[in-house]
C-alpha cells in the first residue's frame, strides 16, 4: 500500500488504483488478488482454506467476548482491541490438539492463554492497580469472586493527572463460544476518593451458572473521575481506564 499525499485526498477506485481512509491516513493500493472461486476449490490453496476458518472462528470467539463484557468495554478499550484480541483467540485455537488443522476451535485449545490480555493499551490494569487482589472461580457453585485487601487508593493506584476518584470494577462471564451465547455478572464499588484513605476490604461476587461446561473468566478494572463542583465526571471518557482478563478456567 501507498500513503497519499497532497492537500487532496481521494476516496474510490480509479482504474485499478483504490483509494481509502484509516486510522494510519489516507492509502492507495493496487487492486488484485486470487479469484475467490480458486480459492475455495484449488488443492493448491488448502491451507488458505484451512487459515481462514480458523481466523473466522477467532473473528468470532473474539466478538463473543467483547459482547459479554460489552457493560466494562464501553469505557475500557482501545481502537485496536478488535484486532489485538482476534490475534489472542487465533493463538488459544492454534493451540488445540485434538482437531485437524482448519478444525481446531477456542473450547478444545487453551482459553488460560487470554490470562492478561489487556483490553486497553493505553491504561494497562498491569501499570495501574498495584495493590495485591486474589481473584477465584469456582466452577461447582458458579462463584467467581474477586477480593482485595484494604489498601490506600494514591500509594496503589497510578492514576492519570486530573483524577480525583475511581472505582473498581469487575465481570464474571460464563461463554459458550460455539453457540456464541453467554452469562455474565457484574459488580463494582462506590466511587471512592482517590487519596491517602485506606479503602475498607472490598469482595466482589459474580454469579454464573453452577455446574457449568463451558469456559469461565475474571475481568478486572479501574475506572477513574474528576470531582468537578461536586459532580463525578469520567476522566477522559474512560481513555486511560484499564480492564484485563485476570483469571480464565477452562474445560
Amino acid at each position: 500500500m501507498a500513503r497519499q499525499n497532497g492537500i487532496i485526498k481521494l476516496k474510490g477506485t480509479i482504474g485499478d488504483i483504490t483509494f481509502y481512509k484509516t486510522k494510519d491516513g489516507h492509502l492507495a493500493r493496487e487492486k488484485g488478488g486470487v479469484d475467490a472461486s480458486r480459492i475455495a476449490n484449488d488443492p493448491a490453496f488448502q491451507r488458505t482454506r484451512e487459515n481462514g476458518a480458523e481466523f473466522g472462528r477467532a473473528g468470532k470467539a473474539g466478538k463473543t467476548l467483547r459482547t459479554a463484557l460489552r457493560t466494562l468495554l464501553l469505557n475500557s478499550a482501545d481502537s485496536r482491541m478488535v484486532s489485538r484480541l482476534t490475534q489472542a483467540m487465533i493463538k488459544v485455537i492454534q493451540a488445540d490438539l485434538v482437531n485437524e488443522r482448519g478444525l481446531r476451535n477456542v473450547i478444545d485449545g487453551e482459553a488460560e492463554l487470554l490470562v492478561g490480555f489487556e483490553f486497553n493499551v493505553g491504561g494497562k490494569l498491569g501499570t495501574s492497580l498495584f495493590a495485591p487482589f486474589a481473584g477465584s472461580i469456582d466452577r461447582v457453585t458458579g462463584e467467581i469472586s474477586l477480593m482485595l485487601a484494604s489498601f490506600v487508593p494514591a500509594n496503589m493506584i497510578a492514576a492519570p493527572g486530573g483524577t480525583t476518584h475511581f472505582k473498581i470494577i469487575s465481570a464474571g462471564s460464563e461463554i459458550n463460544f460455539e453457540l456464541e451465547t453467554f452469562v455474565t455478572s457484574n459488580a463494582e464499588t462506590a466511587i471512592l476518593p482517590w487519596d491517602m484513605t485506606a479503602t475498607a476490604v472490598i469482595n466482589h461476587l459474580n454469579l454464573v451458572t453452577p455446574n457449568s461446561v463451558s469456559p469461565l473468566f475474571l475481568a478486572v478494572g479501574v475506572e477513574y473521575y474528576q470531582e468537578i463542583n461536586g459532580r463525578m465526571y469520567p476522566l477522559k471518557n474512560g481513555a486511560y481506564n484499564p480492564l484485563a482478563v485476570v483469571q480464565v478456567s477452562g474445560l
